[in-house]
């Protein structure tokens, strides 16, 4: 229970770590994209701006009957630059193509002085693509475009981001090995925390559990000389209604005192584990309830599949059997007319043994269902005070399924109620 805390704790941590290691990186580079294109755009319209084309260059005739389609890109001033900024390093530095391209769509001229990165013809297809499309700036593998509409062209500018990506790529690997090698000391460090939260806990669980094995160890010598003292007063003055209630309400203490005693040393005794062949041993405990089942109105329908070993305390399997087979008669909705059912089945499911116990009964609400295992939680407090029954033995039904390394459920469907139990079958050759 604490180790499943302790995880709790640890996924927890490192879950709220990680969320915000990620979350910062992700703001880190969004920002570092939006304003990488931001300074692209600047650049480019600033390169679109100032240029020209080269005076020997003579514009072709327009065809208006050739003109290629495109939506209006920006004309004129519209970039809103700094006139001083084409004279700052970071746009003196950069690598510009530009492609031009007539309305009828001659290409009039061709600015590449990377011919050994970008070929003409590349630079070409991009611009006839790059005009023919509805976007007037984006991005194409390395290269950062912006159309423009000239004087009788269109202008096709490029910048080379080739640098600028592989530099952004070996920042986000070394931040990413930088932050994983980061979060190992603090997976260590969370464990440690883990450890410091549930140790009180644990220790008070402990402390819990001695108490109540201390105290029925001490309570059973006062419960055994009442119950003598109250048989030689009883012989002496014969049945007297006092001496029955004191009788009955001892006989209600000692098996309340057993119960938490039979609780206590299951949850600190390892199991003796022997090959048990559980298949055989719930047919008997089967037997064993079915005349009670049928004095509550009931009949027990059970399907075992035969041969079933597990290798577990045979005392401790009886037990599981007896509290979820007795659990479900006491707590079975009475039939009205016809016999009721009870449902046992034993199989074999993905390498492990199931056992199932089904009753009719009233839906559990979800927020009691988590409750049932839990020590002296009744949901009739009525009818479990009338026999004998404390709210420990779905308890210990736990205790000792988890001893065994297996699981213990319970649900309600269809008026319903279904206890599962799953336990690994035997390793042993028989």
């Amino acid at each position: 229970m604490f180790k499943k805390t302790k995880k709790k704790i640890v996924i927890l941590i490192m879950g709220i770590l990680m969320v915000v290691w990620i979350g910062t990186l992700g703001m880190i580079y969004v920002s570092s994209y939006v304003e990488m294109s931001r300074k692209n755009a600047e650049m480019l319209g600033a390169y679109s701006e100032i240029y020209m084309l080269p005076p020997e260059i003579e514009m072709p005739p327009a065809d208006m009957n050739n003109i290629i389609p495109v939506l209006p890109g920006p004309q004129g001033n519209k970039f809103g630059f700094d006139p001083f900024f084409t004279e700052t390093p970071i746009y003196q530095l950069s690598i510009f193509y530009s492609v031009s391209i007539a309305f009828n769509g001659d290409v009039i001229d061709i600015k590449n002085n990377f011919s050994s990165v970008h070929s003409d013809d590349e630079l070409v297809e991009l611009a006839r693509t790059v005009v023919g499309g509805k976007k007037d700036s984006g991005r194409r593998n390395n290269l950062s475009f912006a159309r423009t509409q000239k004087d009788g062209y269109y202008l096709v500018a490029f910048m080379d981001n080739t640098v600028v990506n592989e530099s952004a790529l070996t920042l986000f690997r070394f931040t990413f090995v930088f932050g994983a090698a980061v979060l190992i000391p603090f997976f260590f460090l969370s464990s440690f925390l883990a450890d410091k939260i549930v140790r009180p806990l644990e220790e008070s669980y402990q402390k819990q559990k001695r108490f109540i094995s201390d105290a029925g160890h001490e309570l059973k010598t006062p419960i055994s000389v009442v119950n003598a003292n109250a048989e030689l007063l009883e012989r002496e003055i014969g049945n007297n209604q006092w001496l029955s209630n004191i009788k009955y309400e001892n006989e209600r203490m000692g098996g309340l005192i057993g119960q938490m005693l039979n609780l206590a040393r299951t949850e600190n005794t390892a199991p003796l584990l022997s090959r048990i062949n559980f298949s055989f041993l719930l047919e008997r405990e089967i037997l064993t309830f079915e005349g009670v089942a049928f004095e509550e109105g009931f009949i027990i329908n059970s399907s075992i599949e035969p041969e079933i070993y597990v290798d577990a305390d045979e005392n401790q399997l009886k037990q599981i059997s007896t509290i979820l087979i007795d659990n479900a008669i006491r707590h079975a909705r009475k039939p009205r007319e016809s016999m009721g059912e009870i449902k046992v089945s034993l199989g074999k499911e993905s390498g492990f043994c199931m056992l199932r116990v089904i009753n009719e009964g009233d839906e559990i609400p979800p927020t009691q269902l988590e409750k049932l295992f839990e020590r002296f939680y009744r949901v009739d407090t009525v009818r479990n005070e009338a026999d004998n029954h404390y709210g420990l033995g779905l308890s210990i039904a736990q205790a000792i399924v988890h001893s065994h390394k297996g699981k213990i459920k319970v649900k309600c469907y269809d008026g319903l109620v279904e206890f599962k139990v799953k336990l690994p079958l035997s390793q042993k050759i028989k």
